[in-house]
């Protein structure tokens, strides 16, 4: 039976929304999320701020920083999510040095279990090796969480191959090199790294640089079956005005290109 999140792909392309939990408060990022979804994102990222985020930009690792600041832990995370009724599954995006710490043992199995009670459906790891994963994702299979794996440009055919014999939910296509941040065109690497995962069964997501409508019904054309926004959202709310009425405005322009792509509609007439 498919998981929460792959049932979020059966209606058409996805939109997953990613913002930092805390930022700038928890109060806010409730109000964010609801408005994410209000605006037609299917699935929310909830970023668990980490110090050192290797994988972000300088946009999301301000906002990381913005709610460390105001006090965002580990727990003031998953008691936040319990406290968020939203009609759209939500994904815990971390790194593993938070998880494997949480609680008073050392292991995975304590956050893992702590986020299924909360009402987590999955999570990303983006500094766990492939090759290190399986006490998480026994851990994740037990309490009925995906774990979504996050595949590069360079990620090697053979590396490739044991990410998705473990991967679950969906996979996260990173659609360039680098990290995070706002682009202004689709990189290349995109319909690359989507053409190597042509056969595979779950729902292809790309995340890095997705800022316009365009870009969701480009890539959503090219053949994934989603797209993973967040710079552009978290740059709304680094600017604090009309942010929840912006997110969904912005939610529903990227949700709407992410459709037309599924239409498959054709590039207009040049003359």
């Amino acid at each position: 039976m498919p998981s929460e999140i792959e049932q979020a792909f059966a209606d058409g392309p996805a939109l997953v929304s990613y913002v930092a939990a805390g930022d700038p408060d928890t109060e806010s990022t409730k109000e964010y999320v609801r408005a994410l979804v209000r605006g037609g994102s299917d699935i929310v990222e909830l970023g668990l701020p980490f110090s050192e985020p290797i994988a972000e930009g300088p946009t999301i690792q301000a906002a990381i920083r913005r709610a460390l600041d105001a006090g965002m832990t580990p727990q003031a995370y998953l008691d936040l999510v319990a406290e968020l009724d939203v009609d759209a599954p939500l994904v815990c995006m971390t790194y593993f040095n938070l998880i494997y710490q949480y609680g008073s043992e050392r292991g995975v199995e304590p956050f893992v279990a702590a986020a299924a009670d909360a009402g987590l459906s999955g999570l990303i790891v983006p500094d766990l090796p492939v090759d290190e994963s399986d006490p998480l994702k026994d851990a994740c299979e037990a309490h009925g969480l995906d774990l979504i794996f996050m595949v590069a440009p360079t990620t090697t055919d053979d590396r490739l191959d044991r990410m998705l014999t473990r991967a679950s939910g969906f996979v996260y296509v990173q659609g360039r090199l680098g990290t995070t941040g706002a682009r202004s065109d689709v990189s290349s690497e995109t319909h690359v790294s989507l053409g190597r995962l042509a056969e595979t069964g779950l729902p292809k997501a790309v995340g890095f640089g997705i800022s316009e409508r365009e870009h969701a019904r480009e890539i959503v054309a090219g053949g994934a079956d989603g797209v993973i926004v967040g710079s552009a959202f978290v740059d709304i709310i680094a600017e604090g005005e009309d942010v929840a009425d912006r997110l969904e405005a912005k939610a529903r322009e990227l949700k709407d290109g992410a459709m037309e792509g599924g239409e498959k509609v054709p590039e207009p007439e040049r003359t």
